[in-house]
């Protein structure tokens, strides 16, 4: 199995992916465990001296003017987590708590924080084993960081709280005891460094962004298929139309519907129908497109964050000093979190109504909700009814977090990101959308079959194939749950990308 090397500053989205949902292993680069020393030992000095740090022999929050004696340092730190870990609602997936585990431990390996190699190691220890600590989703207001699923991870190296382990849930105790691993106590600052931080709104984001730069070319595979069994007209895509105005995300969106629809003998056979077809196809590109751009600026944004330091206070060994600061402030991801919400739900937007026309005759020229026996057959009209429910669900998820605020710790802290929330919130919008361009590609597959013995074009015949592999044309009405499900799981799994790009080459 594939180890990725951490030295802090070299993560990338898709080694986040690999360890949260691969199972890759971790380890430290033996270079950076040097700097994690360093930082210790200057905490454990500056106790040792009575000096007045935050969060080291200070109080937290509103209580930074309380001074700790040296002697409680370490009861301090316990106290921080087992007072944090406070959280309600469901726990995150086993996914989710990996990438948490993989970027706190990241972020520690810069020896910023002040942690020791022996606490590290064990976070480190127990991602390879397979402990997984239960943390509770809701909780995070994005600042201070997120201290209250933070300290959820944090108490299980204490042998405190539950984690999934092998399957079950269990206390983190026993699962340590099992794996052959001991708790720790904690030294002075470590409690802090541990959960001060954005590692949980980043994590949900990291995979969400991951997932929904996939989609970007489920849409358009689903729109070219819908273009296709609409007998649109190809004009929309000429290169000529984009280098005119030559967002990236638009020109790689056309580029895509032209290759997908290439060698079509249904474009060739209709193309002179009609000078221009609807905006839900003749706009792909543009609309497609801008959520493309929008995503690939929320990247950049996840890039910066999964290599950053974002606990608080910062230790500068060298300078000798001690920093307070806001890294923890999840503002960049929350602002990047709520962008991301809208371009997905712009995604289902559009497909949606690329579905209505589908099962339109009026305005498809097919079958009345693509049924020839329609009337005591239902079709594809309720599958439509669904796509609606989806996309309005997520007009109301698209409104930002990121723009509300509540103050907290007796107005210390009184300004907040919202972040965890807004990376929930976007996931959510994401898993709507999935199901909405899964349907969409669903029916347009149905809709195909009218134009036989008519093929669309390779990459479009390549996705009819996979879906029909799994669900079959309908003559009547069948149950159609089942049939939905099988082809969200194509798009949720990237099968449908792998075989249609096995087809025609890579998608932009």
């Amino acid at each position: 199995m594939e180890t990725i090397h951490l030295n802090g500053h070299s993560l990338t989205l898709e080694d986040v992916v690999k360890v949260a949902r691969g199972g890759c292993r971790v380890d430290l680069d033996p270079a950076a465990k040097a700097f994690v020393q360093r930082g210790a030992s200057i905490v454990e000095k500056w106790v040792e001296e009575g000096r007045v740090v935050y969060g080291i022999t200070t109080g937290f929050g509103d209580l930074a003017s309380v001074t700790i004696p040296s002697e409680q340092s370490e009861t301090l730190q316990e106290n921080l987590l087992k007072s944090h870990a406070s959280g309600v609602g469901d726990p995150f997936d086993e996914a989710v708590v990996r990438a948490i585990m993989l970027l706190r431990i990241n972020t520690l390996i810069r020896g910023f924080s002040g942690i020791s190699l022996e606490t590290l190691s064990l976070l480190v220890d127990m991602l390879n084993c397979g402990i997984h600590p239960v943390i509770p989703s809701q909780g995070s207001v994005g600042a201070s960081g997120d201290l209250c699923p933070l300290s959820h991870l944090a108490i299980a190296l204490l042998g405190l709280g539950e984690v999934f382990y092998k399957g079950q849930r269990m206390s983190a105790a026993r699962a340590l005891e099992q794996a052959g691993l001991k708790p720790i106590k904690l030294k002075p600052k470590e409690g802090l460094a541990l959960n001060n931080g954005t590692a949980a709104t980043t994590a949900v984001a990291s995979l969400a962004l991951y997932d929904a730069l996939k989609l970007s070319k489920v849409a358009d595979i689903a729109g070219a298929m819908s273009l296709e069994a609409l007998h649109g007209v190809p004009y929309a895509f000429d290169p000529r139309t984009h280098d005119l105005r030559p967002h990236f995300g638009q020109r790689a969106s056309a580029s895509n519907v032209r290759r997908l629809i290439e060698g079509s003998e249904i474009i060739e056979a209709f193309k002179a129908a009609r000078v221009q077809d609807a905006y839900s196809l003749r706009c792909i590109p543009q609309v497609h497109g801008a959520s493309r751009d929008a995503l690939d600026f929320v990247r950049q944004k996840i890039d910066i964050e999964i290599n950053s330091v974002t606990d608080n206070p910062l230790i500068f060994p060298a300078d000798g000093e001690a920093l307070s600061g806001g890294n923890f402030h999840a503002q960049p991801i929350a602002l990047a979190m709520d962008f991301l919400g809208i371009a997905v739900a712009e995604f289902a937007n559009i497909s949606e109504r690329r579905v209505a026309r589908l099962v339109d005759h009026k305005l498809s020229g097919l079958p009345a909700f693509l049924m020839e026996k329609s009337g005591v057959n239902s079709g594809f009209m309720i599958p439509q009814y669904v796509c609606a429910a989806l996309v309005s669900e997520n007009k109301v998820l698209a409104h930002p977090s990121s723009v509300d605020s509540i103050p907290t710790s007796a107005g210390q802290e009184d300004h907040v990101s919202m972040g965890a929330y807004a990376a929930r919130k976007a996931r959510n919008i994401l898993s709507n959308a999935q199901k909405v361009i899964a349907i969409e590609m669903l029916a347009a597959a149905q809709a195909l079959e009218f134009s036989l013995p008519l093929k669309p074009g390779k990459g479009v015949y390549r996705a009819y194939q996979l879906i029909r592999e799994k669900v079959p044309f309908l003559e009547e009405d069948a149950f159609m749950a089942p049939l939905v499900s099988e082809v969200v799981k194509l798009v949720e799994s990237g099968e449908i990308i792998n075989a249609v790009e096995g087809e025609i080459g890579e998608l932009d």
